[in-house]
């Protein structure tokens, strides 16, 4: 599944969801790299 996190003010990447962290962010892969931040809340 994809999924969109903010890394900072202006940052967003969007990957593969690997998993989710205890503080609320959670973890996507792009290519062979992980990257971990919050994520994009859902519009309706």
């Amino acid at each position: 599944m994809l999924r969109t996190i903010i890394m900072g003010s202006c940052v967003s990447v969007q990957g593969t969801y690997v998993r989710a962290l205890p503080d609320g962010r959670i973890a996507v892969k792009v290519g062979q790299q992980v990257f971990e931040g919050y994520p994009v809340k859902v519009a309706a």
